[in-house]
């Protein structure tokens, strides 16, 4: 049985009605009391009533924290308002509410520099309660119970500097807060226009999704637009994305429901930097450079790094080797992401690579040019693997656009 209203199991029935019981005291507080509702969270947990409660009960706690009953009312700062991307525009065939979220031109780094995490989180919560609420107006208008959400991430333009660390672990902390507080509220996930870098960022956010919202993930080909009219009239769909609709004045991208981000001015920054904790840290005597080897055993790899030095600025660069087995000089290997000099010492530096060619990668710390001062430098780097079944879909599917050079430096 689905155990969904209607069709459950005399055990799932059983296991409902004692949910009801042992919830009676915060019944009041929740957002919807009746069996729809309730069985939602039964779904997530497999019907194990102890986990289904706590997981309910947390829910209640988040609820008051983030003054949910009046959250709709709440008004986000400036910046979020202006350059977080996404929006709710149309509904599918099957009349549930469709959200769109714009990966290319988030300005991930500028958010962070800008709004307090705390913030970023709450507006999301808040366009969640939006979605619920649609949900509920669908229900009333259709006649039917509306009670999911279909959604498409059109990641054209997604790079490098998506996958800045930080700019992840938030990312990761709005996927967990959705996991837990609205279940069994995703239709299906069409992504749309994604570059061969998808499978890595993937990668790095799928643990934050249950195994169940992982199935509803689909990544669709150069006919996507055909694929995702076969779920959405194309009345409901903007011109942008393949469909007939528009904004009052003729726009086809619907900005006044759809948010296209972009890059956040500095002039917004409350912050120039992010504190982060560093897992080495060398001395690099004057004259002389520190190298640290990465062996890339699979093509699409991405290198991400992040140091700061202490006193003064430090060199730094990413070599191949061309021999194995033995210490080369700079001069011995092929430079692939070229030597400069850093204010490390001022603001900490981030990048990555994206490693096409397997091979043994060098990252380099120079301190050849200074003949007085020695250099402390605090660094972590980690190696980035691509989730192999996307990276099989997307190779399959075949509707990449060009792909970037053998290795892309993020800008």
């Amino acid at each position: 049985m689905s155990g969904r209203v209607g069709d459950l199991s005399p055990r799932q029935a059983e296991a409902l009605a004692q949910f009801r019981e042992n919830l009676k005291d915060v019944l009041p507080s929740l957002p919807s009391q009746d069996d729809y509702f309730l069985l939602k969270w039964l779904r997530a947990r497999c019907f194990d009533l102890p986990k289904s409660e706590a997981m309910l009960r947390k829910h209640v706690e988040v609820r008051k924290r983030m003054d949910a009953d009046n959250i709709v009312a709440w008004e986000a700062p400036e910046v979020i308002r202006k350059y977080m991307s996404g929006g709710m525009c149309g509904y599918d065939r099957e009349g549930s509410p469709i959200w769109y979220e714009i990966i290319g031109p988030l300005d991930a780094k500028g958010l962070l520099f800008s709004a307090s995490k705390q913030d970023l989180l709450k507006n999301k919560f808040r366009d969640c309660e939006l979605l619920q609420h649609e949900c509920e107006k669908q229900s009333q208008k259709l006649g039917k119970k509306i009670e999911m959400v279909l959604m498409v991430y059109d990641c054209e333009g997604l790079g490098l500097k998506h996958l800045w660390k930080p700019a992840v672990e938030a990312y990761g902390e709005l996927l967990s807060m959705f996991e837990e507080n609205y279940p069994e509220s995703l239709k299906r996930l069409f992504i749309v226009k994604a570059p061969k870098i998808f499978p890595v960022a993937y990668n790095l956010v799928k643990h934050f999704l249950s195994e169940d919202t992982r199935k509803k993930v689909v990544v669709l080909g150069s006919d996507w637009k055909e694929v995702l009219q076969k779920y959405i009239d194309p009345a409901e769909i903007p011109v942008e994305y393949g469909g007939t609709l528009t904004d009052p004045d003729g726009d086809p991208k619907c900005p006044s429901k759809i948010n296209y981000g972009g890059d956040v001015p500095p002039r917004y920054y409350v912050r120039d930097q992010l504190t982060q904790p560093y897992e080495h840290t060398v001395v690099v005597n004057r004259g002389s450079s520190h190298q640290v080897e990465y062996e890339i055993l699979v093509p699409g790899c991405v290198l991400r790094w992040q140091f700061k030095s202490e006193g003064a600025d430090v060199g730094f660069g990413v070599y191949l080797k061309t021999k194995v087995g033995e210490r080369q000089r700079a001069g011995d290997m092929a430079e692939v992401f070229p030597t400069q000099r850093y204010n490390a010492h001022m603001v900490p530096e981030d990048g990555s690579l994206t490693c096409s060619t397997p091979g043994i990668y060098v990252l380099r710390f120079d301190n050849t040019y200074s003949y007085i001062h020695a250099k402390r430098v605090s660094y972590t780097v980690e190696v980035l693997l691509p989730d192999a079944a996307s990276a099989q879909q997307i190779q399959q599917l075949g509707g990449e656009k060009p792909a970037p050079g053998p290795l892309d430096p993020s800008p």
